[in-house]
C-alpha cells in the first residue's frame, strides 16, 4: 500500500515515513500544498495524510482541489487545534478523518487501517485466495493452516495482489504501491520478489496461485 504523507515539517515528516515504512508501507512525502496536489494527481494513492498548515496552498484547499479532480484517496488531515470549526471544515472539504497533533503512532496506524477497510475494496478484515490468508490487522499470513513467514516487501507484495485478487496488475503498478517514489532501480525487482513470494506460498502447494500472465502482468488467484 503506498501513502503521501503531506507535512512541511521535516523532522515530523521524517518520522512518519520511517515509521510507516517500518509497517511495510510505500511512502512518499512532500513538503507543500502545491507538491501535494500534483503528487496526487500523478500517482494512485491509498491514503492521503494531509497537515492543515502547509506553505502556499493549505490543507483545506489541496483537500477541496483533490477532490474537485477526482482524486477519491482517504484523507487523513492532521490538524494543530483541536477546534470544531477546522475539524467541522476539513471533513466539510472532504477529509475522511482527522487527527489533532501531538498523537500518537499507533493511533496514526489505527485510523490508517480503519481508512483502508472503509475504502473501495479494502471491507473483508482477511483477503482470502484458495486456502491462503493475510489477515491485515494482525498481519499474518497462513496457507492451509500453515503459517507462512515472509519480509516486509514480501507482505507488501502479497497484500496487493490479494486486493486485487483475480486482476491482472502489471510491474509498473507493483512498483508504484509497493515501492515509493524514491526508488532508484530495475523493474527486475518485482519478478526477484515474485519469485521469493512463490518459493514460500506456492512451492509446497500442488495449487500455484501467482500467476505470470505473459506479456501482461501478473495476477494471484484461485481458479
Amino acid at each position: 500500500m503506498r501513502i503521501l504523507v503531506v507535512e512541511d515539517d521535516k523532522r515530523v515528516g521524517g518520522f512518519l515515513k520511517r515509521g510507516l515504512e517500518e509497517e511495510n508501507y510505500a511512502v512518499d512525502v512532500c513538503l507543500n500544498g502545491s507538491d501535494a496536489l500534483h503528487m496526487a494527481q500523478m500517482t494512485p494513492y491509498d491514503v492521503i495524510i494531509l497537515d492543515i498548515m502547509l506553505p502556499g496552498k493549505d490543507g483545506f484547499t489541496v483537500c477541496r482541489e483533490m477532490r474537485h479532480h477526482s482524486i477519491l484517496a482517504p484523507v487523513l488531515m492532521l490538524t494543530a487545534k483541536d477546534t470544531k470549526e477546522d475539524i467541522v471544515t476539513g471533513l466539510s472539504e472532504g477529509a475522511d478523518d482527522y487527527l489533532t497533533k501531538p498523537f500518537s503512532f499507533e493511533e496514526l496506524l489505527a485510523r490508517i487501517q480503519a481508512l483502508l477497510r472503509r475504502s473501495q475494496d479494502y471491507k473483508a478484515p482477511a483477503l482470502k485466495a484458495g486456502d491462503l490468508e493475510l489477515d491485515p490487522l494482525r498481519r499474518t499470513v497462513v496457507r492451509a493452516g500453515k503459517m507462512i513467514d515472509l519480509t516486509g516487501k514480501e507482505y507488501a507484495l502479497l497484500e496487493y495482489l490479494l486486493r486485487n485478487k483475480g486482476r491482472i496488475v502489471t510491474a509498473s503498478m507493483i512498483l508504484e504501491h509497493v515501492w515509493n517514489i524514491d526508488y532508484v532501480g530495475s523493474s527486475n525487482i518485482v519478478n526477484v520478489y515474485l519469485n521469493h513470494l512463490r518459493n514460500k506460498i506456492d512451492k509446497d502447494f500442488e495449487i500455484k496461485l501467482i500467476q505470470t500472465v505473459r506479456g501482461h502482468g501478473y495476477r494471484i488467484d484461485e481458479d
